[in-house]
């Protein structure tokens, strides 16, 4: 096979769709000659590739300075002009991956405009990596109690010429974008229907993988908690985790373990009040270390999984991949990776269904036992990273016109 020389852009910060990016670039370097294009505001720490590529060009970007209160309605104006100036040093990168005659661009997304201009600016073929769309524009809002306490402010931001300004040029910008890549990948059907919804791009389907050296089984005692991950925000559902489990009864009832990278003091105010409420013996962890995290699905009784419409889901394979049965929310991408009655259970969004399911596994340890040991030879068949990075590379190779 030709190897072939490949530009990868990313500007990203850490998070799910930074992890798969590494996992699959990292693993192209190996076989193809590699370049990593990147501005100075991308997190090249986490999941580091720079020792994998041949070469990691930074350009410099510095973004305008926000103001503290009382003038931080004016931070709007200085988003939508880092928007202008991301498009345009976009356009500088794409001019110089053109000049150095790549066979083609990987490119992933941004965290300026979830597509990034990149794509509309390039003459080299590009590949597109979608993880999802710019939900907050496309999706509405899910609402709290606190968000009450500042109601006028839903009052100002409705009439605030800055912010719909901020957003037009966001949305503007992201539906241009992602129609100039040359093909579009992405990680499940349910985003793929979302990006032809959206956008009217018809993208193909790659799933991710797994490491399951990193993720594996380690005997370890199961602790009386049940584990669920994610970034502490209302979009990830875990008050629905709070009201299943207080539906438990007592004697099964199990802690509920959150380990989050980023969370919303708001939110998490929320939800210790609500698990205080609901006598949900609730631990909320952040930014713990990588050997922790698997100890910890190597620990819990179970993994839990609530997030609203969630694209896809890397929490359910990790979960599998360490040998634990999964109860999640039969909604999203995760229908597509969870199989319900055999490596975990996917249930409608009622805390009285998802509490039996719970409860079920609580008792039965000889069920959840099985369902783990399932769970872990399904994503060893069905879910490496191999399988998705020849998946790419096939890609890759189509958009490059190279046919062997």
């Amino acid at each position: 096979m030709r190897k072939l020389r490949i530009a990868v852009y990313h500007n990203l910060h850490s998070g799910g769709a930074k992890h798969s990016s590494y996992e699959i670039v990292r693993r192209l370097a190996a076989r193809h000659d590699v370049d990593l294009f990147c501005p100075s505001v991308a997190d090249t720490d986490f999941c580091d590739l720079r020792a994998d590529v041949n070469e990691t060009v930074v350009f410099d970007f510095s973004p305008g300075r926000l103001f503290e209160s009382p003038l931080g309605r004016l931070n709007q104006a200085v988003r939508w002009r880092d928007l202008g100036r991301m498009d345009q040093l976009e356009r500088e990168i794409a001019a110089e991956i053109d000049r150095q005659g790549y066979d083609v661009a990987y490119v992933h997304p941004c965290q300026f405009v979830q597509n990034p201009s990149l794509l509309c600016h390039l003459r080299t073929p590009s590949l597109y990596h979608s993880r999802e769309p710019l939900r907050r524009l496309y999706e509405p809002r899910i609402l709290r109690d606190y968000d009450d306490d500042q109601a006028w402010r839903g009052i100002l931001d409705r009439a605030d010429p800055f912010i719909m300004a901020y957003a037009c040029r966001q949305q503007r910008l992201d539906r241009r974008n992602i129609r100039s890549a040359t093909e579009v990948v992405t990680n499940s059907f349910f985003t793929r229907e979302a990006l032809y919804r959206i956008y009217g791009v018809n993208a193909r389907v790659i799933y991710h993988g797994v490491d399951l050296e990193a993720f594996h089984p380690q005997d370890l005692p199961h602790e009386n908690m049940v584990l669920s991950v994610g970034a502490l925000t209302p979009k990830k559902g875990f008050d629905f985790l709070v009201e299943s489990l207080a539906l438990v009864p007592e004697r099964w009832r199990p802690a509920l373990v959150i380990v989050s990278n980023y969370q919303e003091p708001d939110e998490r105010v929320y939800l210790e009040q609500l698990a205080e409420s609901r006598d949900v013996d609730l631990r909320l962890l952040e930014a713990i270390s990588f050997d922790e995290l698997v100890r910890l699905y190597n620990s819990a009784a179970h993994v839990v999984y609530a997030p609203i419409l969630e694209p896809f889901g890397l929490v359910p394979l990790e979960a599998m991949a360490c040998g634990k049965p999964v109860v999640a929310v039969c909604e999203g991408g995760v229908r597509e990776s969870v199989v319900d009655g055999e490596t975990g259970f996917l249930v409608d969004r009622q805390p009285a269904q998802f509490a039996a399911v719970v409860q079920r596994l609580m008792e039965d340890r000889a069920l959840a036992d099985r369902l783990g040991r399932q769970a872990r030879e399904y994503v060893s068949q069905n879910w490496t990273w191999e399988r998705a990075v020849d998946e790419i590379e096939s890609q890759l190779l189509e958009v490059a016109g190279v046919h062997e």
